[in-house]
Order: C-alpha cells, then sequence, then structure tokens
C-alpha cells in the first residue's frame, strides 16, 4: 500500500516509518520536521493544523492508508491552549481529508493518558488492573483532554464513513526509540535507566512503555486488520513487562498510595496496562523489554 504517515520524523513515527517501509509499504512521510531517514518514497513539511494543507497532502498523494501521528507529544510541553488546539485541529482535519479523499484506511494516535491516570487531586483510582480498552477515561488535562477527543473524532468519521473508510485509534505507551536504549534521553528527558532506578520518574505513567519497533509492527498489522475490524476500534500497545525492577505490585503503591488496594492484582513483572485485546483480534504481541534492550554503562577496569 501506499502509507501517508504524518509525524513521519518524531520518536514514534520513525519506528512506523521504518517497519512499514522494510514491509514493501510505499511511504509517505509528513512532517514539520526534516525527514533524515531515506526510507519514505516521499517527504512533505506540511502542518495538519491546516485544513487546506490536510487536504493538499491527500489529494497530491492519493493514499490508501493514512496514520496520523503529528501531534504536541507530551504533556505540560506547551500552553494548554495550544496543545488542546493542535491536537484536537489536526485530528479532525487529517480525518476529514481522508474519508473524502477515499482512503479506505485510518489510524489515529491516541495516549493512555486518556485513562486520567497522576490527577493532582489524588482522586484518580483504576477500577481493575490491569487496565484494559473497556477502562473508563477520565482526562484531566489538555493533552490527555486532547486524545480523548482525538479518539472521539475517530469514533465519529467512523460512523460518517459507514463501510467506505476503516479507522481505528491507537494507545502507545511511552515509546522509547533505539538509540534511547543506549543512553539517549528520552521524551521526558531523562534516560531510560534514570526512569529504572528512580521510580518516581517512570512511576507518574504506571511504568508503562512500548519499543517504537514493536510500535512500528503494531501499526502494520492493524493496517492489515482494519477492514476486517469493527470500525472505530480502540487499541492499547506497550510492552509485556513494567519499566521497574520490581513487581508492580511492590512498587507501585510506593508512588502512588492510592493504588495500594488494586496494585496486587499484578503479578511479576506484569504492566499496569492490557494488550490482551490487540494479541485476540490482531495477533499481536510486543517482542522487545527492557531487559533485553538496555544497554547498561560500561564500568571501566581498575588499573
Amino acid at each position: 500500500m501506499k502509507v501517508l504517515v504524518t509525524g513521519s520524523a518524531g520518536r514514534f513515527g520513525r519506528g512506523v516509518v521504518a517497519t512499514l517501509a522494510e514491509a514493501g509499504h510505499e511511504v509517505v512521510g509528513v512532517d514539520i520536521g526534516p525527514d533524515d531517514s531515506g526510507l519514505c518514497a516521499a517527504s512533505l513539511p506540511a502542518d495538519m493544523t491546516d485544513a487546506g494543507e490536510a487536504f493538499e497532502v491527500v489529494s497530491r498523494h492519493r493514499p490508501e492508508a493514512v496514520v496520523h501521528l503529528a501531534a504536541i507529544a507530551t504533556p505540560f510541553s506547551r500552553t494548554d491552549t495550544l496543545t488542546y488546539r493542535v491536537n484536537t485541529q489536526a485530528a479532525f482535519n487529517v480525518c476529514q481529508a481522508a474519508l473524502h479523499g477515499g482512503v479506505r484506511r485510518v489510524v489515529v494516535a491516541s495516549s493512555p493518558t486518556v485513562i486520567g491516570y497522576g490527577a493532582p487531586d489524588g482522586s484518580w483510582r483504576p477500577s481493575r488492573l490491569p487496565i484494559d480498552e473497556t477502562h473508563p477515561v477520565r482526562p484531566w488535562n489538555a493533552y490527555s483532554l486532547s486524545k480523548a477527543a482525538a479518539e472521539q473524532i475517530t469514533r465519529s468519521f467512523a460512523v460518517a464513513a459507514g463501510d467506505r473508510t476503516a479507522f481505528a485509534a491507537l494507545r502507545p505507551c511511552f515509546v522509547i526509540a533505539p538509540e534511547e536504549w543506549a543512553g539517549a534521553p528520552t521524551q521526558s528527558g531523562h534516560t531510560v535507566l534514570e526512569r529504572l532506578d528512580d521510580p518516581a520518574l517512570a512511576g507518574t505513567a504506571l511504568f508503562n512503555y512500548l519499543d517504537a519497533r514493536d510500535g512500528g509492527e503494531f501499526v502494520r498489522v492493524l493496517l492489515d486488520a482494519l477492514p476486517e475490524l469493527p470500525n472505530g476500534e480502540v487499541f492499547f500497545a506497550g510492552a509485556a513487562d513494567a519499566l521497574a525492577r520490581r513487581p508492580l505490585a511492590e512498587i507501585l503503591p510506593a508512588v502512588h498510595p492510592e493504588l495500594a488496594g488494586t496494585a496486587g492484582a499484578l503479578t511479576g513483572t506484569a504492566p499496569a496496562f492490557s494488550t490482551a485485546k490487540a494479541e485476540r483480534l490482531l495477533g499481536w504481541r510486543p517482542l522487545r523489554s527492557w531487559r533485553t534492550e538496555l544497554v547498561e554503562p560500561s564500568v571501566p577496569d581498575l588499573p
């Protein structure tokens, strides 16, 4: 297929582009940043918050599928007003342009933050652990609200599309690119090793994470399966374990005391977010773990 990927130069986007290109798809990258991968058949700097640009990109390249990843990618990294406007407007414009342009498959990136963990008043409680796609959403900041809105936009266009276009929303956990296993800063500004050594860092997001290459494979299998799925499905995508050196049943209550009563449901290395739906409907399983990918710093021999 010809697949148009917005946000193609980003942390998640690079993994998606590489996986799709390796699988033989013709990838068109769209990003306001430069494309240095050399894997895109074509690349275009475009702003998806501009409806005219979104429609022009789709009409110019006529893709069979669109993967929309472009967004302000982290909470509190920009003003609330800008974050909400950019993320919701871009999602709406891309979905509208894809539907009107005859695109048959559309995947829109959301976020696990829609669940509402980390609410500053301490009132958030999971109804169960691990958390799956049936769990109620409770966004409390501009970023998580914008992602919940993007999911609703996706569902709305799925209803409007009927069987013309298949839509799905994806909630990727904290994406870690290959170079970050070797010590490059993650999207939070900390290294993976720092997040492991200080539970308060990874604990904010319930210790969730996803290798970017596993995320790319998720998008590939989701695109293949989309026509056979109910329109407008939502999926979590995360690693099979938690980004923690100790079981979450032990370490999670230390960061979130309010979860002491539910954390015991997580045994061994189990993560807080379930990917059972993706395995059941798509046959997808994450292949990479921090235990196999992390490059620990070497200690020089003493003279």
